[in-house]
């Protein structure tokens, strides 16, 4: 049975961060294949200018090039209007019928799982592999930790980065170095395209 994750952002851009926790979940799951899949129009990011997909998934691209296990999906960039997880595995799955799907999320999407779309759909055709993330993890509006969440998670337990996509778009908007935050050709596909040299 192939074993694959499924590693869902805007990647905008695609930063070290990223690549740390990708490669530390297919080495700990003993996964084949690590999908990156840049999202079209992001639900949860509505209203927030992103750079056009065209440009995110080439940085993808740039960014996993060399990597065997890793790989870059169109699927949800070209979707037209909201990119919903829950049908991104409906068809990853008819697309690999007998494969085994993992879920990659940050603990901060884990504390909003709920208000996704079809949250117990997608548990029911994935595994959610939560990795650590600074500040996140913790208890809302007093509701207990854990509450209405499914049964099939699995903690990563990675080393915490603090390293934000956004963080990055001020960085390149201040006209700072990006060197050993992206891999090097990210860093020169945002150089030459001059993203994010406006108000993002």
């Amino acid at each position: 049975m192939r074993r694959i994750g499924l590693f869902g952002g805007t990647f905008d851009p695609p930063h070290l961060g990223h690549l740390a926790l990708a490669e530390w979940a297919r080495d700990r799951l003993a996964l084949d294949r690590v999908l990156f899949m840049p999202a079209g129009v992001p639900p949860h990011k509505r209203g927030r200018a992103l750079s056009g997909a065209v440009h995110r998934v080439a940085m993808a691209r740039l960014a996993v090039r060399g990597h065997r296990a890793f790989a870059v999906s169109t699927l949800e960039a070209r979707r037209r209007g909201p990119s919903f997880t829950v049908d991104t595995l409906r068809a990853l799955k008819a697309a690999h019928p007998g494969a085994r799907l993992y879920l990659l999320m940050g603990a901060d999407s884990l504390d909003d799982f709920a208000s996704w779309h079809e949250p117990g759909a997608i548990a029911g055709l994935a595994t959610l592999v939560v990795a650590a993330r600074p500040g996140a993890g913790r208890p809302r509006g007093g509701r207990r930790a854990g509450r209405g969440l499914p049964a099939r998670i699995i903690r990563l337990r990675n080393p915490g980065i603090e390293l934000s996509s956004s963080a990055l778009r001020a960085r390149a908007r201040a006209g700072r170095s990006l060197r050993c935050l992206v891999p090097d050709a990210v860093a020169a596909y945002i150089a030459r395209h001059r993203l994010y040299r406006g108000s993002r």
